[in-house]
């Protein structure tokens, strides 16, 4: 409801709830709506999808799934590092929302099947550092506008900052409190 109340008629787009995949369709049509497509009804679907949306281009908005390759669960290491490279913004933009929502946010490798993450730790800091300029500096236009409309319709505009220093502990723990070497063993 607040994405369509706030982009169907200024861009052309709606939000839809979908099954298996997410996926963006552009209009097909002169006078038709793009549809943003999320996962079986999954919020964290919704503000993923969205995420992507909000940064891509008003070319890429003409092109299913934005003209992203996408290489499904079970990618080689080679595959996943361009995967967590292109992921950075996206995930920091979700995380950003989540918050606004008051909902948890969780980070995604996406990579079950596959080897895992390429550099977790890394990926993690990457995102935590976009997600912390993008508050110090501002969202991208799109973005800014649905972070607002969420801090507004959820009433959370007061406590941002705060829930951010404690979920960032969360998400991206600092170095001394990832180092699994400094494990204590029992005497």
């Amino acid at each position: 409801m607040l994405f369509n109340d706030l982009f169907r008629e200024s861009f052309r787009t709606i939000l839809v709830r979908g099954s298996d995949e997410p996926e963006y369709l552009p209009a097909s049509e002169p006078d038709g709506l793009a549809r943003v497509v999320f996962a079986h009804g999954f919020f964290a679907s919704a503000l993923h999808e969205i995420a992507h949306w909000c940064i891509a281009g008003e070319h890429r908005r003409t092109l299913h799934d934005y003209g992203y390759w996408y290489c499904p669960d079970g990618r080689s290491l080679e595959q996943q590092q361009a995967f967590e490279q292109v992921e950075v913004k996206p995930q920091a933009i979700e995380w950003l929302f989540s918050l606004a929502a008051g909902t948890r946010f969780h980070i995604s490798v996406d990579n079950l099947a596959g080897s895992g993450a390429a550099d977790e730790p890394a990926f993690r800091d990457n995102v935590c550092g976009q997600a912390s300029r993008y508050l110090a500096c501002g969202l991208p236009s799109r973005a800014q506008q649905f972070f607002d409309t969420l801090k507004s319709f959820y009433g959370t505009a007061d406590r941002i900052q705060h829930c951010w220093h404690q979920d960032k502990r969360r998400v991206a723990p600092t170095a001394p409190e990832y180092d699994h070497s400094r494990i204590l063993e029992p005497l």
